[in-house]
């Protein structure tokens, strides 16, 4: 069984999420849109699922590094981990830090920021790529002698700490607000007005910000988001398109010194002969969120569909390592095409009925071929019967509908 402290606390994220959702009402505060919502969990379920794979990478050379090349031994015990955790918060400031500062590794972290909203669902929307260009500032503690476990452990904490803290249900907390990191201080953090970006980029701690000269404090209500939205419920497009956008700009650079100065200077930087530093500009007057009308039958085939998805993928987390390599791979291809499937029905997509049908034929085979020897065949097999047959039923009978949703924008 998988015992990350993000695995399992994979209930208690939902749990919270009901909960704020039940306070933003009382506050007559809108705070979540379905489509939104789903996106950034959508994004949390991909980078879960790809960090399978991708943490073997990370935790692997840590490991080699932490065997071969560790001044000291640690002993494990509740103080050397209370300054490991705080080590780590050190490390994760320098590494969050760098990927505000460095275009290529921006393009890991944007993903976090791409939401026009802020809300617990936010604190999921996490990017399948930016460990591969943070998890070497980890790398001290190694050479320290921080134990790989300890290490995880720290970093799943430090992460669980975050989640939190993606709310605008708490206000300011006094004097915590002196050295932690606080919802406050984080709503900063996802502003994309020009005074707020780039600031408060601590994990659990806000010290390192204001040590290092980057804190700042709320002021105004931020407006959420990037500067150049994204535009799209599509995960797997979130994940990529700024990579798509440093394709495009770096063509139109001339000279191999200036493509290697934009990959690693602050986003938004372009040689001057295309116009050079391109800097955060205040919020537009007319700024309107990103919005798609999506009819109330497919919101709720999409919830029923991300119901049972969230079910899988919850099971492939925590049962990962009984699974050989094929299925691994088998089934977070499988959970990544059902993230943006759903993508398709938000923005309404040409492709989305037929490959759906699709997907729910593959989906309920999968399923069969997970649980048939767990389950009895006659009731697994009628039970998929009859989900194959409602969700075909809901696509037929909704599928002209669908074709005439616009797009809008709030």
């Amino acid at each position: 069984m998988n015992l990350s402290p993000v695995v399992i606390a994979i209930p208690m994220y939902f749990i919270l999420m009901a909960l704020e959702m039940i306070v933003l009402r009382f506050q007559k505060h809108p705070g979540y849109r379905l489509n939104d919502a789903i996106t950034n969990i959508n994004c949390g379920v991909i980078s879960q699922v790809t960090g399978v794979f991708i943490k073997i990478l990370s935790i692997g050379i840590y490991t080699w590094i932490f065997q071969n090349f560790s001044i000291f031994t640690v002993p494990n015990n509740v103080w050397t981990f209370l300054l490991l955790f705080f080590l780590y918060d050190f490390c994760y400031y320098w590494a969050h830090r760098m990927s505000h500062e460095i275009n290529l590794f921006w393009g890991g972290h944007v993903v976090h920021h791409s939401s026009e909203e802020y809300n617990l669902s936010v604190a999921l929307r996490q990017s399948s790529t930016q460990t591969i260009w943070t998890f070497f500032f980890y790398f001290p503690l190694a050479i320290l002698g921080f134990d790989p476990v300890m290490l995880v452990l720290a970093s799943g904490l430090n992460l669980l700490y975050q989640f939190w803290i993606h709310t605008e249900v708490i206000g300011k907390m006094g004097f915590l607000e002196k050295f932690m990191n606080t919802p406050s201080h984080h709503r900063v953090h996802h502003g994309r007005n020009p005074k707020y970006i780039d600031k408060n980029h601590g994990g659990t701690f806000i010290l390192f910000d204001k040590w290092f000269g980057t804190f700042q404090e709320e002021e105004e209500t931020p407006t959420y988001g990037i500067t150049t939205p994204v535009r799209s419920w599509n995960p797997f497009w979130v994940n990529l398109a700024h990579y798509a956008t440093m394709k495009e700009e770096i063509k139109q650079i001339r000279s191999f010194p200036d493509k290697l100065k934009y990959l690693f200077n602050k986003p938004g930087w372009l040689p001057a002969y295309l116009g050079g530093y391109r800097a955060p500009k205040e919020i537009e007057a007319d700024y309107q969120k990103f919005e798609t009308v999506v009819p109330s039958t497919m919101n709720w085939y999409i919830f029923v569909q991300y119901i049972l998805l969230l079910v899988l993928t919850g099971f492939f987390l925590f049962q990962v390592e009984q699974f050989d390599w094929f299925t691994k791979t088998a089934i977070s291809l499988l959970i990544i095409w059902t993230t943006v499937s759903f993508s398709g029905i938000f923005e309404k997509r040409k492709w989305y009925f037929p490959q759906e049908f699709l997907r729910v034929l593959v989906f309920s085979l999968s399923i069969y071929t997970l649980f048939e020897i767990n389950i009895s065949q006659a009731f697994l097999l009628s039970i998929l019967g009859v989900y194959t047959f409602a969700s075909f039923f809901w696509l037929w009978k909704n599928q002209k509908l669908t074709s005439e949703i616009p797009k809008v924008s709030l």
